[in-house]
């Protein structure tokens, strides 16, 4: 089978979820306790001390990247009052599993929120061959919904 690899700009994603106007980007800094929760969720360490996010109101933007089985896969996550919105695959990598990227597999993810011990309250089914992307998506999407979790309240 061909490489499948493809990549969507990330402004392209913020740009979508905050109606063409994005708010500045942060940072959350992986430290203490939150970065040891981080790497409970992902199994490893996350790759970067530091996450960027984007926040207005209720509304949280985060672009992460995690392994599939070699290669980086950068997704992006839209978080609206604790569940996700939108989630959106921004580049893939592998040479499998390229499958997750199309919409009725991301829509999955629309609506799910966290359960206690940092795990989705709703099912994602798999696809036969990506395995270990459908894991890398999921364990993102967790990471994106902690993450908020951890940020200070604020009042824009």
């Amino acid at each position: 089978m061909a490489d499948q690899q493809f990549e969507i700009p990330a402004s392209d994603f913020l740009d979508r979820v905050f109606e063409g106007e994005p708010p500045a980007p942060s940072v959350i800094w992986l430290t203490g306790p939150t970065r040891d929760e981080v790497r409970n969720i992902l199994g490893h360490n996350y790759a970067s001390l530091r996450v960027r996010y984007w926040k207005r109101g209720p509304r949280t933007a985060w672009i992460l990247d995690e392994i599939g089985k070699e290669r980086p896969i950068t997704a992006g996550f839209f978080v609206n009052e604790g569940k996700l919105e939108q989630t959106a695959v921004l580049a893939f990598r592998e040479s499998r599993g390229w499958e997750i990227r199309h919409d009725v597999f991301t829509r999955q993810f629309d609506g799910a929120g966290l359960l206690a011990m940092n795990q989705l309250d709703t099912g994602i089914d798999g696809i036969s061959g990506a395995t270990l992307s459908v894991s890398a998506m999921r364990r993102m999407s967790i990471m994106a919904l902690y993450l908020t979790t951890q940020l200070p309240e604020t009042k824009d």
